[in-house]
């Protein structure tokens, strides 16, 4: 996949904005098992991630959840819920996009697992105890795609072991899923590759120019990101 389907198309067109080369390089390795992309942050790495998954729903129209998209904060994943609603619905996208953490209600999280969103923005914990429901093989069978944001800050931590047995748990559901890291800063990018691979297969690492510095409505600018941080202690 390297061509936007035209609705994406005229909204990026719509806005003045070009697609970055490692936008691009994103929709190119839709399918290969793990990707890696390593871009500044307000370079448009969130938005990055989830085209390929608006492209796919686009092209091929279907219930039930597609992609998952972990954070290690859950107010982020709440801002991103936020900042990727608007742009699908500008783009008039049939994507229903919804968070599931500590904070999400007891009714919203029932009729989660009855009727689970396209896309589902979450957190390391609140994804391990969805994997522990009866129904969790339902839930999970034709997921696609899982994006884990600010990866770099899990890899070397017990929430980063106990992620990767959810996704353990999570492959063997969803044969099909394709794995993606997102993160502005990385000393050992090979690590982190290692980390998130689906081994034996290797993980594709792509890096962004680190001097472009755009803020998009997928991303988080960095101010916006340490209010996060402060608001998550």
């Amino acid at each position: 996949m390297t061509q936007l389907p035209a609705p994406i198309a005229r909204w990026f067109a719509r806005k003045s904005w070009t697609v970055h080369p490692h936008q691009r390089a994103m929709l190119a390795a839709s399918e290969a098992p793990a990707a890696l992309l390593i871009a500044p942050t307000g370079g448009g790495k969130t938005m990055a991630g989830f085209l390929p998954t608006l492209a796919a729903l686009h092209d091929t129209p279907r219930a039930g959840l597609h992609t998952l998209y972990v954070s290690p904060l859950k107010a982020l994943a709440a801002d991103i819920k936020r900042n990727l609603r608007t742009p699908v619905e500008d783009m008039g996208l049939d994507i229903r996009i919804e968070d599931r953490t500590g904070d999400t209600s007891y009714t919203q999280k029932r009729r989660q697992r009855a009727d689970p969103p396209h896309i589902l923005l979450t957190t390391p914990e609140s994804l391990a105890l969805l994997l522990t429901y009866e129904d969790a093989p339902r839930i999970f069978a034709g997921a696609q795609r899982i994006i884990i944001d600010e990866i770099h800050a899990l890899a070397e931590s017990k929430r980063g072991d106990q992620l990767m047995l959810a996704l353990s748990r999570l492959q063997a559901l969803a044969p099909e899923l394709r794995r993606v890291g997102l993160s502005a800063t990385v000393e050992d990018p090979q690590a982190i590759a290692d980390f998130l691979a689906c081994h034996p297969a290797p993980t594709r690492i792509i890096q962004a120019d680190p001097a472009m510095t755009t803020a998009r409505p997928f991303g988080v600018p960095a101010m916006e990101r340490r209010k996060v941080r402060e608001n998550s202690r």
